[in-house]
C-alpha cells in the first residue's frame, strides 16, 4: 500500500482491519538517504497499553487502541533522537533543496493495521515527519529492514535486535528511564562505546581470556594491525557522510550533527590503536574519550547525547542513571557475562 504525501493514509488504514501485515510509503525512498527504522514502543510510550495486551489478550488489546486512538502516545526514549535527525534534515534541505540524501525515518511496529489510526495521529500531534510505516500484525521485520537498507534499527525487542545484528543491520536495543536530561534541539549527538560497537570484540576477548595486563600487551604488539570493524561502523560511516555535506558548505565548526568516541581504553596502553584504526577506514569522531576504565555515567551527562550504544549493560545502565538514553548492542564476548538489566523495556 503506498500514498503520496499528503494523501489521507489513516482512512485506507482503517478500513483495513482484517490486514495482517501493512506497510505504508508516503513518498518515495530516497536513493542515497540514512534509513532509521525505530520501534513504536521506543519512539512512543505504551507500557499502558502492553499490560492490556498481556492481561487481557490481543483482541482486547485491539478494542482498546481503537476506543482511544485520538488520544497520542507520550515521547518514548527514541523521541528526541528523532526529533533531532528531523532537524538535520531541514538544515540539510535549506543547504541542498534537491538532494535526496537524508535521514528517511520508518516506524516499525508488531500492531495490526488498524492501530495504525492512532500512531498516524500521535505523529500529528507530535509534528513529526515519518515518511514510512510498517504495520507487520506480529510477524518479524526484519524482512523488511534488509529489503530497505536499513542503516539502524531501533527496537525493545532484544530478539529482534540481535536477530538484525545477524543480519549484519546495525540494530540496538532502547530502555525507558525515568530520567531523562534535556538534549539539544538543533544538533544531533551520537556517541558511541568502542569495542563490539565500532569496532569487533577481539581486544575485549583477550581482555576476558588474558586480564588486563595480556590486553595491554596485545594491543601494544598490535598497535599497527587495524581491529575488525563493529556492528555499527557503517552507521558512523552515514553520519559522516553527511557531515561532510555540511563541511563542503563551511559548517563545520557549526554542523548539525556532532559525534563522539566513548571507550574504557586508557589512550595511552590502548586508545592508538583505534584511533588508527578509525583514520585508516576514513572515519573520525568529533571527540574522543578515553576513560581508562573510569565511569561513563559523567561523561555522558555533559555530553548529553540523543543516543549512546554500548555493548556492555552495566554501562548502559549508568548511562541511563544519569538522565542518557543508552541503548544496548547486544554483541560480541560480553554478552556471555550479562549483568543484571533493572531497566524496563517494551518493544
Amino acid at each position: 500500500m503506498m500514498f503520496c504525501e499528503g494523501s489521507p493514509i489513516s482512512s485506507p488504514l482503517h478500513e483495513s482491519p482484517a490486514a495482517f501485515g501493512v506497510c505504508v510509503s508516503i513518498c518515495p525512498k530516497p536513493e542515497n538517504a540514512v534509513t532509521i527504522a525505530v520501534s513504536s514502543r521506543v519512539l512512543f510510550r505504551t507500557e499502558t497499553e502492553q499490560k492490556v495486551y498481556e492481561q487481557k489478550g490481543v483482541e482486547e488489546y485491539l478494542r482498546y487502541q481503537v476506543e482511544h486512538e485520538n488520544e497520542p502516545f507520550a515521547p518514548g526514549p527514541a523521541f528526541s533522537f528523532v526529533k533531532a535527525l528531523e532537524a538535520v534534515n531541514a538544515r540539510l534541505r535549506e543547504l541542498y533543496p534537491e538532494s535526496e540524501e537524508l535521514f528517511d525515518i520508518v516506524l516499525v511496529t508488531y500492531n495490526h493495521a488498524h492501530v495504525g489510526v492512532r500512531l498516524i495521529n500521535t505523529i500529528n500531534h507530535h509534528n513529526l515527519f515519518i515518511e514510512r510505516f510498517c504495520m507487520t500484525g506480529g510477524s518479524s521485520p526484519i524482512g523488511y529492514l534488509k529489503a530497505w537498507q536499513t542503516n539502524l534499527y531501533l527496537s525493545a525487542d532484544a530478539e529482534k535486535v540481535r536477530e538484525a545484528l545477524s543480519e549484519g543491520i546495525a540494530a540496538a536495543t532502547m530502555f525507558m528511564s525515568n530520567k531523562l536530561t534535556e538534549v539539544s534541539q538543533t544538533q544531533l549527538r551520537v556517541a558511541f562505546d568502542g569495542d563490539a560497537v565500532l569496532f569487533s570484540d577481539e581486544s575485549e576477548r583477550i581482555f576476558k581470556a588474558q586480564g588486563l595486563d595480556g590486553f595491554f600487551q596485545h594491543e601494544r604488539d598490535n598497535e599497527d594491525i587495524l581491529l575488525d570493524r563493529g556492528p555499527l561502523k557503517d552507521f558512523l560511516a552515514s553520519l559522516g557522510k553527511l557531515q561532510k555535506k555540511f563541511y563542503a558548505k563551511g559548517h563545520r565548526l557549526d554542523c548539525p550533527i556532532r559525534t563522539y568516541l566513548v571507550t574504557a581504553r586508557s589512550a595511552a596502553s590502548s586508545g592508538i590503536r583505534a584511533l588508527k584504526t578509525l583514520r585508516a577506514w576514513g572515519l573520525e569522531t568529533d571527540e574522543a574519550l578515553f576513560l581508562a576504565g573510569a565511569p561513563k555515567g559523567p561523561m555522558l551527562e555533559k555530553i548529553r547525547p540523543h543516543i549512546y550504544f554500548d555493548d556492555q549493560m552495566f554501562h548502559v545502565e549508568g548511562a541511563a542513571e544519569m538522565g542518557t538514553v543508552a541503548a544496548h548492542v547486544p554483541y560480541g564476548i560480553a554478552q556471555k557475562h550479562p549483568h543484571k538489566k533493572s531497566l524496563n523495556t517494551g518493544k
